[in-house]
């Protein structure tokens, strides 16, 4: 993973007066499982597969978390922009 490129990691908090449930994990795994390599989020302590909907959930994010994306493939920057806008525009609901 390439931890240098700030083009790779991306911060955004959790908008979404529900925070992150089944639906909107679903979208994010989704949208992650496109990707050509692994795209991860990395919370506190904590580095999940962004396309594993169990993973997500486990962390329980609630509104207002903060939580970084990482492309580990420079061809994946728009997929890791896509999970961005999803997350900022509070996963559509």
């Amino acid at each position: 993973m390439n931890k240098e490129s700030g083009d790779l990691l991306k911060s955004t908090t959790i908008v979404n007066k529900f925070g992150v449930h089944a639906r909107s994990a679903a979208k994010i795994a989704n949208l992650a499982a496109k990707a050509k390599q692994k795209i991860w989020i990395i919370s506190d302590d904590e580095k999940i597969d962004a396309s594993s909907i169990l993973d997500i959930l486990t962390l329980g994010y609630a509104q207002g978390a903060q939580i970084t994306f990482v492309a580990e493939n420079k061809a994946d920057i728009d997929i890791l922009n896509d999970i961005i806008i999803l997350v900022e525009n509070g996963f559509g609901e």
